[in-house]
């Protein structure tokens, strides 16, 4: 009996090692910047510090779940931050004008999201539009809806929603890290466990090969658009418990931020790869980045600055890796 690797074991140690190479390319880039700030100003490297930045990421987190899985399909969602913007109003509007409890205001708010993610979907598989420009048209239809419910007006709500985003004593992390956490756990056991994440793959891939296959693109992008507005949602309700007030003007570039963050975890912007953990290490490194340069007094512009070429150097990376895996394919 032969103890040689049979082609199936070959296959599978080159995926170990892949994913390996991933996560530890992450957490590299994680621990330089963790040591350039921690030498470069003294109030960063501090629990406190630590503490606040992971009570920050669960908005983001959850956003970049339902991005990632729009860049896996080849599409793109750029009215999240408007979502969220417009979910988080109604859920104001519902607390303090209508005298909702706020589980009635967390259902109106993730509704919503959801339902303006079947918009986008229905949109653009029923008459074949690129995602860009209907959620493009999202953006600014939510955006108007959220000034248009809240009246122009920050709705303070106070007390009432702030469970959620509030420090927990004895861990100093709030529920809503916990609860971002396991919605990335749940992103990822969807994306490798399941048929739909294979299907997602899929039609990502090659959504002409999908179809012959017997996969219904139209379908899979559908759901995949649904998830999306509905991780704006629970994003809004995050949003407005941490700031105790719902703004219509609230996430104005959020959208920017989960991209770069879907694509430094190393999602193909041309679909068909991708991994919601390597999405959630890219929203870390997002986050020290930023923390980071308050911590050294660095001005909006320039947070602005970096954070715009961070993008770009990632997207240039992805264009290399994604031609060494066809070198390595053929």
């Amino acid at each position: 009996m032969s103890d040689e690797p049979t082609p199936n074991d070959r296959d599978r140690l080159r995926r170990i090692m892949r994913l390996a190479a991933d996560y530890l390319g992450l957490l590299g880039v994680l621990g330089v910047l963790v040591a350039f700030f921690s030498l470069t100003s003294e109030h960063f490297l501090t629990a406190d510090r630590f503490s606040t930045l992971a009570n920050q990421i669960p908005t983001l987190a959850v956003i970049a779940t339902g991005m990632t899985f729009v860049l896996i399909v080849a599409g793109i969602d750029l009215s999240v931050g408007s979502v969220m913007a417009l979910c988080g109003a109604l859920l104001g509007v519902a607390m303090v004008d209508w005298g909702w409890s706020m589980p009635l205001g967390v259902g109106l708010c993730l509704a919503t999201g959801l339902g303006c993610g079947l918009v986008n979907g229905l949109i653009t598989v029923r008459w074949a539009i690129p995602s860009f420009i209907v959620t493009l048209g999202m953006l600014e239809m939510a955006r108007g809806g959220a000034y248009l419910v809240a009246e122009s007006k920050t709705k303070f709500i106070g007390l009432a929603i702030e469970p959620i985003a509030a420090p927990m004593a004895k861990v100093g992390l709030s529920p809503a890290f916990f609860l971002a956490i396991l919605v990335v756990l749940l992103g990822q056991f969807m994306l490798t466990r399941t048929q739909f994440g294979r299907y997602m793959i899929a039609v990502g891939a090659n959504q002409q090969a999908a179809r012959l296959s017997g996969i219904d693109p139209r379908r899979i992008k559908l759901i995949v658009f649904a998830i999306a507005g509905l991780m704006a949602g629970l994003g809004g309700w995050f949003q407005t418990s941490q700031m105790a007030t719902a703004d219509p003007g609230a996430g104005v570039g959020w959208e920017l931020s989960a991209i770069a963050a879907v694509v430094i975890g190393g999602t193909s912007l041309m679909g068909g790869r991708g991994s919601v953990i390597n999405s959630f290490f890219g929203v870390l490194i997002i986050a020290v980045l930023e923390g980071g340069l308050v911590s050294i007094g660095a001005a909006d512009p320039t947070k602005r600055l970096v954070t715009g070429a961070v993008i770009i150097v990632a997207v240039i990376a992805d264009t290399y890796r994604h031609r060494l895996a066809n070198r390595r394919g053929n």
